[in-house]
């Protein structure tokens, strides 16, 4: 505990670091139904490919982009020029 505390107390000489971490646990709740209602993936690859899907989504969401709109354009994007990646649009 002695070599944590430093990390455990910087809320308190650091105003721009949050006293909780609610931020982050509301952007993987969906995630975590998600994984409840589909029991998780079946092999290491559909893990891998969920996470995938899961950060583009919320990254989209982030910026303030629809995510169905962004991976539609970025599918696109890939099927017209092979090895593009398309990344959301920065918010305005």
């Amino acid at each position: 505990m002695l070599n944590l505390w430093a990390g455990l107390t910087l809320f308190l000489t650091q105003p721009q670091v949050p006293l909780d971490n609610n931020h982050v646990e509301r952007q993987l709740r969906d995630r975590v139904i998600g994984r409840k209602n589909h029991y998780g993936s079946k092999s290491k690859r559909g893990t891998e490919v969920a996470a995938l899907f899961y950060s583009l989504i919320e990254t989209a969401r982030l910026r303030g982009e629809d995510p169905g709109h962004y991976l539609r354009r970025a599918a696109l994007a890939a099927i017209e020029n092979p090895g593009t990646v398309t990344l959301p649009q920065s918010p305005n």
